[in-house]
C-alpha cells in the first residue's frame, strides 16, 4: 500500500520517478507527487489528486523538472482524505526536509502536539507531515546528520514506516529507513533508485539492497551506506533481481488481471519444476522439498500445522486444509493474521506455522510471523517475492514462480500457493507413510497435468464471457459449496465482489437453510461449486432450494456431470482432476467471471476502488 521511488544519477530524475511510479501504481492511486532537486538546495514539489496521469500532465511527463535526484510516491490514504494537500511529498515548514512514507505511525497524534508546542504548523491530515517534521526537529536541536536525526525520529516513531528523505543541505543524497514496510535499493552504472516493490526499477537495476528492519541507507550517484539505529555503519551483499523486465508489463492485454490469469498455466509449472525432481536410475518422480529447508525428520515431528494468512491467501489456507489432513493427516487450522496474534494463540511446540503471502510484506502476516517464532514454533513461509521481509524472518521458504503481480486481484499467486500446498501435503504423506507409492505416484502425476487443464480452461474463456455480461445489474451473487468446493467459493465470491463492486458471499452449502437462504429472491444469482463427487447430490440440492425461492442458478462442475443440466440455468465445466486439486482448476472460471463482469460495468479491473496491491499496514 502506497508506492515510494527514488533515483539519484546522471539523468533527469523526474521522467523516471514517474515511470517507476506507473509500476506501482497498484499499490494506491488516491494521489501522486514528486520532488526534484537540481543540485542546488532549491526542491520542486509537484503533486496531483487522482491517477497518476493526471501528475504526469501537470508536469509535462516529468520534462517541466530539472534535476538529478529526486523522490516520488503514490497513495493510498490512510490517514487524511485523498486530496492535493494529504499528497506526498511532504515538506518541513522551511523546506529544510522533504520526505515520501509509506506505512503509518500510530503515535502521529502525541508527536504532533509535540511538535506543534515547539512552534511547528500543519497543513496536512497525515501522519506522515509528522514524521517529516520530527526529523526537521532533531536534525536542528543536535546539529547532527541527516542519519544522526533520523536515528532519533525512529527511535520516537511506533508504527511502520518506509522513508525517503531528502535535506537542503546535502542537495545530491537520499536518506532512507525502514521497520515493517517493504524498500529495495537498486544501483547500476553509477546511479542509484529506491523503490517499494521491484518492478518499478526492474529495468534500470538488477542488483539491488534489502535495507533491513530499523536500517538507514545513505544514497548518492551509485553508492550506498547502510547504518544501524545506533548510526554504526553496516555492510550488505547486492542480490540479483532474477525476474524478467517485461514481465511487468502489459504485454498486449488490456489488463494485468488477464494477461496474469493467462500466465497461470507457466507459473503453475514453474511451481511444481522448482521441487520435483526425477531418480536418475528408475526414472521416478518425487518431491524434493531440501531446498525448502524441511527434512524427512522434521516433517515427521509435526504435531498440528497452522497456517495463517489474509485475504487470498487465506482462502488458499482453508484449501489446503481439507488437503493436507486428508494426505497427510496432519491435525490444520487455518488462521485470519489479522486475529491470530490478538487472540493469545496456544500452539503447540512441535507444530509448524505456515505464513502465506504473495508480497511477504503484508503487515498482518508479517506480525503473526513474529508471534510464532517468539513463542518458539517452527516457521514456514509460502512467499513469492525473494528476499522480502517474511522470507528473511521465516525459519524455511517455499518460493512460488509466479513472477511479479500487478493486478489487485490476485490470480496466478492464488494459483502457486495452491500449488505449494499441494507439494506439501503429498510429500507429507509420503513421508509419513499415509500414502503408498501408487497414491504418491498418481498424484504427483496429476498434479503435473494442471497446466495444460487450466490452459484449456483459458482457451474457452468466451462462454463465460457470455454468461458474465448478462450480470452486470446484478445486485445479490451468492457462491455456495461443500468441502474444498466452499474454499473454491471463498475465492469466488471474493474476485467478484473486490472487481466488480457487486455484493457477493460464499456460504458453505449446508449452511444455508440456518438464515442465508431467507435473502434469496426472484432472479437472485446463485453459483454452486460442484467438484467434489461424494458431495455433488447434497449441494445440487441445496441449489434446488434456492431455485425454488426464484434464484437463477449457476453451475461449475467436472466434465460428465451433464444431469446438471437439468437443474441449473447456466453451467461452465472443467477438465477432471483429482478431487484435492479441483480448486486450481474451478478457481479459473471464477476469476473470468469476475473479471468479465467488471469489464461490462466499465470499471477499471487492476485499481478497483479503495484497494490497493500488499496490505503493509494494520
Amino acid at each position: 500500500m502506497c508506492g515510494i521511488v527514488g533515483f539519484n544519477g546522471n539523468h533527469q530524475a523526474a521522467p523516471i520517478l514517474l515511470d517507476g511510479l506507473s509500476k506501482l501504481e497498484y499499490r494506491g492511486y488516491d494521489s501522486a507527487g514528486i520532488a526534484v532537486r537540481n543540485g542546488t538546495s532549491n526542491v520542486e514539489i509537484i503533486k496531483a489528486k487522482g491517477r497518476l496521469r493526471i501528475l504526469a500532465e501537470k508536469t509535462n511527463d516529468g520534462k517541466a523538472l530539472h534535476g538529478t535526484c529526486g523522490i516520488g510516491h503514490t497513495r493510498w490514504a490512510t490517514h487524511g482524505e485523498p486530496s492535493e494537500e494529504n499528497a506526498h511529498p511532504h515538506c518541513s515548514d522551511d523546506g529544510n526536509v522533504v520526505a515520501v512514507h509509506n506505512g503509518i505511525i500510530e503515535n502521529y497524534q502525541e508527536l504532533k502536539d509535540k511538535l506543534v508546542r515547539k512552534g511547528y504548523e500543519f497543513y496536512s491530515s497525515t501522519d506522515t507531515e509528522v514524521a517529516v517534521k520530527l526529523i526537521d526537529y532533531y536534525y536542528k536541536k543536535y546539529e547532527g546528520t541527516p542519519v544522526d536525526a533520523i536515528n532519533h525520529a525512529m527511535i520516537r516513531i511506533r508504527g511502520s514506516y518506509a522513508l525517503a528523505v531528502m535535506f537542503k543541505e546535502y542537495p545530491e543524497e537520499i536518506f532512507v529507513a525502514r521497520k515493517d514496510s517493504p524498500m529495495i535499493i537498486g544501483v547500476a552504472n553509477g546511479e542509484s533508485y529506491i523503490a517499494s516493490d521491484v518492478p518499478a526499477i526492474l529495468k534500470y537495476a538488477r542488483k539491488v539492497y534489502y535495507i533491513g528492519n530499523m536500517e538507514i541507507g545513505h544514497l548518492q550517484k551509485g553508492k550506498v551506506t547502510f547504518y544501524n539505529l545506533d548510526g554504526d555503519e553496516i555492510k550488505k551483499d547486492l542480490v540479483e533481481i532474477k525476474w524478467d523486465a517485461e514481465a511487468a508489463e502489459k504485454a498486449g492485454f488490456e489488463h494485468f488481471m488477464m494477461k496474469e490469469i493467462h500466465e497461470q498455466p507457466k507459473a503453475v509449472q514453474d511451481t511444481i519444476h522448482s521441487v520435483l525432481r526425477e531418480d536418475e536410475k528408475t526414472k521416478k518422480k518425487y518431491i524434493d522439498l531440501s531446498e525448502v529447508g524441511l527434512t524427512d525428520k522434521d516433517i515427521k515431528n509435526i504435531s498440528q500445522i497452522y497456517i495463517v494468512a489474509c485475504g487470498s491467501a487465506y482462502h488458499v489456507g482453508v484449501a489446503a486444509q481439507y488437503v493436507i489432513e486428508d494426505l497427510a493427516r496432519i491435525p490444520v487450522r487455518v488462521e485470519l493474521a489479522s486475529e491470530f496474534r490478538y487472540r493469545k494463540p496456544i500452539l503447540d511446540k512441535d507444530g509448524l506455522v505456515i505464513i502465506v503471502s504473495q508480497s511477504g510484506e503484508t503487515a498482518d502476516s508479517l506480525a503473526a510471523l513474529r508471534e510464532a517464532k517468539a513463542l518458539g514454533i517452527k516457521t514456514l513461509a509460502i512467499v513469492n517475492v525473494v528476499g522480502s521481509s517474511i522470507a528473511r524472518e521465516a525459519d524455511n521458504v517455499f518460493y512460488t514462480l509466479a513472477g511479479p503481480e500487478i493486478a489487485v486481484a490476485t490470480t496466478k499467486a492464488y494459483s502457486t500457493q495452491l500449488i505449494a500446498s499441494y507439494c506439501l501435503a503429498i510429500q507429507f504423506g509420503k513421508v509419513r507413510g499415509e500414502l503408498k507409492s501408487d497414491a504418491y505416484k498418481n498424484l504427483i502425476d496429476e498434479l503435473q497435468t494442471l497446466p495444460d487443464k487450466i490452459q484449456r480452461i483459458i482457451e474457452d474463456k468466451e462462454r463465460i464471457q457470455w454468461f458474465a455480461a448478462k450480470q452486470v445489474n446484478a445486485k445479490d451473487i451468492f457462491f455456495i459449496g461443500r468441502g474444498i468446493d466452499y474454499a473454491i467459493s471463498l475465492e469466488g465470491s471474493l474476485k467478484m465482489k473486490e472487481i466488480s463492486y457487486i455484493h457477493s458471499e460464499a456460504y458453505a452449502a449446508g449452511e444455508l437453510k440456518h438464515g442465508t437462504i431467507s435473502l434469496i429472491e426472484d432472479g437472485t444469482l446463485v453459483i454452486g461449486v460442484l467438484t467434489q463427487s461424494e458431495l455433488y447430490e447434497k449441494t445440487i440440492s441445496n441449489m434446488v432450494e434456492c431455485k425454488s425461492r426464484g434464484a437463477y442458478l449457476c453451475g461449475l462442475t467436472s466434465y460428465g456431470n451433464y444431469n446438471i443440466e437439468d437443474t441449473v440455468d447456466f453451467t461452465t465445466y472443467i477438465p477432471k482432476t483429482d478431487v484435492h486439486f479441483a480448486a486450481s482448476l474451478a478457481v479459473v472460471p471464477l476469476q473470468l467471471m469476475g473479471y468479465y463482469v467488471s469489464v461490462a460495468r466499465g470499471l477499471d479491473v487492476d485499481k478497483p476502488r479503495n484497494l490497493a496491491k500488499s496490505v503493509t499496514v494494520e
